[in-house]
C-alpha cells in the first residue's frame, strides 16, 4: 500500500476516534443534565409533601416554585443545546466515516492492483520458462 494512503487512513482513523471520543463527552454531559433535572422534579415532589404536612411551608412555596421552574428551565435549555451539539457531532461523525470507508477502499484497491500486476509478472516469467524449455528439448 502506497504511504499516502496509509496515512490518509490513519488521518481518518484518528478524526473518526476524535469525534468519538467527543460524542461520549457530550452523551456524558447530557446525563448529567437529565439527571439533574430528574434530582430538581424530585426535590420539588418532596417540598410539596412537605408543604401538605407544615402550614408553615405553604407560606413558602410559591417562592421555592419559582425557584424550581427557574432552575429547571435553565436546565432544559441547556439539555436542547448539547442535543443540538450532539447531534451535529453524529453527522460529523458520519460523515468521517463515509471518508474512512472511502479511503480503506482506495488502500484495497490499490492493494489488489499491486497483486495483479505481481501476478501478470509472475504469470509472464513462467511462460517465458516454458517458451525456453519448449524451445531447448
Amino acid at each position: 500500500m502506497a504511504k499516502w494512503v496509509k496515512s490518509l487512513v490513519r488521518i481518518s482513523t484518528y478524526e473518526v476516534e476524535t469525534l468519538q471520543k467527543r460524542l461520549a463527552e457530550v452523551a456524558a454531559r447530557r446525563t448529567q443534565v437529565e439527571m439533574r433535572i430528574s434530582t430538581l422534579d424530585a426535590e420539588f415532589a418532596l417540598e410539596i409533601a412537605r408543604n401538605n404536612e407544615d402550614p408553615f411551608m405553604a407560606a413558602q412555596i410559591p417562592a421555592y416554585r419559582k425557584g424550581w421552574v427557574m432552575r429547571r428551565e435553565q436546565a432544559v435549555s441547556e439539555l436542547e443545546l448539547i442535543a443540538h451539539e450532539e447531534a451535529g457531532i453524529r453527522d460529523e461523525l458520519g460523515t468521517a466515516f463515509e471518508g474512512l470507508k472511502k479511503f480503506e477502499h482506495v488502500a484495497e484497491v490499490t492493494r489488489l492492483k499491486r497483486m495483479a500486476a505481481e501476478l501478470k509478472r509472475e504469470n509472464a516469467a513462467l511462460d517465458e520458462a516454458a517458451l525456453r524449455m519448449k524451445r531447448a528439448g
